[in-house]
């Protein structure tokens, strides 16, 4: 074989492989969405295609994420929203690429760009120009200014009465309500005022004890199985040994480790575990290993706690909400068909 020949096919089987890492997803992870970003629409198109294969539930494209290596650019997320119609164009492309919904996760505007109406203009252009029906909506608007990510999700202030009010001016269309919400009952709460979805992602990420513990019973009305922690984590040893490695060096214990690093937030030991978990990055193999020489951190009581009721919140941030909605959006069908 033609050496030339030879390294195009270690180089078509890695592209494969790496593809497999970011893409494959275990059966029990359903339903799960992909998200998806850029501003050329034959890359857009191809990355759907590649996707396909794996059955996602939803495809989302990115028009929120304000990091500077990101919307700085100009190449997509949130620089995105000042665009309506390449996004329409964008997603009638992704649409045409799968058989899976599509949907678009974007923030509430833009640096000046923050009005009600403006929103309404971006939400209308691209429902009107493709298949759209379903909107993510973080609900603060995006700093351009060179700020950091973190600060993105502080500074600018939430603003849920957009929200609503685009429930109400879009009776056609699906939204979920995204940013703040950090317990079940905020969650409740949003769904009770008729939020079609909730979006929880840092909460759920650094605390998952007290957020994802409760869904099933507190969201759902499904009976708690009165799981614990130390069941969860055999559980999950059997789970990690299984994918460590399956695509060549990846996942490592890392990896796979990473999403259960807020599983003791603010319990005694946390801060002890997560030295030791540091410590046993760096040589341990298998997740046996790793829980066997970092979980001695925690107390037996907080292993062997049982999930109780869900805490509560930190009040109802949508009380009154609907006495401070915007006015009402009127469509300019105009600017769609010229724009």
């Amino acid at each position: 074989m033609h050496g030339f020949t030879l390294r195009c096919l270690l180089l078509k089987r890695l592209f494969i492989k790496s593809i497999t890492w970011f893409l494959a997803f275990s059966p029990e992870q359903h339903p799960i969405v992909l998200q998806i970003g850029g501003s050329n629409l034959e890359n857009l198109a191809k990355a759907t295609e590649l996707a396909n294969a794996y059955s996602y539930d939803e495809i989302n494209f990115n028009c929120g994420c304000p990091s500077p290596r990101v919307a700085g650019h100009g190449c997509f997320g949130v620089r995105l929203m000042l665009d309506p119609k390449f996004v329409g164009e964008a997603m009638s492309v992704i649409a045409a690429k799968t058989n899976s919904p599509v949907s678009v996760k974007c923030r509430i505007g833009v640096d000046d760009h923050d009005s009600y109406n403006e929103l309404c203009d971006f939400i209308y252009k691209v429902s009107s120009l493709s298949p759209t029906r379903h909107f993510i909506i973080h609900s603060r608007k995006a700093l351009l200014n060179g700020i950091s990510p973190a600060d993105n999700r502080r500074i600018p202030p939430l603003k849920y009465e957009y929200f609503f009010g685009l429930l109400r001016d879009f009776p056609d269309l699906k939204f979920t309500i995204n940013g703040g919400i950090n317990s079940i009952n905020e969650v409740n709460a949003a769904l009770l005022e008729g939020a079609h979805g909730v979006m929880v992602g840092r909460a759920a990420f650094n605390n998952p004890w007290q957020t994802l513990a409760y869904v099933d019973s507190a969201v759902y009305g499904v009976p708690s199985r009165g799981v614990t922690r130390r069941q969860i984590l055999k559980e999950y040893e059997v789970y990690g040994d299984a994918v460590l490695g399956i695509y060549g060096k990846k996942p490592t214990v890392r990896d796979v480790a990473k999403p259960l690093l807020g599983l003791f937030y603010s319990e005694p030991g946390n801060g002890l575990w997560k030295r030791k978990a540091d410590a046993a990055f760096m040589h341990c193999t298998t997740m046996k290993s790793f829980f066997e020489e970092t979980l001695d951190a925690i107390p037996d009581r907080v292993l062997d706690a049982p999930i109780a009721e869900a805490p509560p919140g930190s009040g109802n941030p949508f009380a009154n909400i609907r006495d401070g909605l915007p006015p009402p959006y009127k469509e300019r069908e105009q600017e769609v068909l010229y724009a």
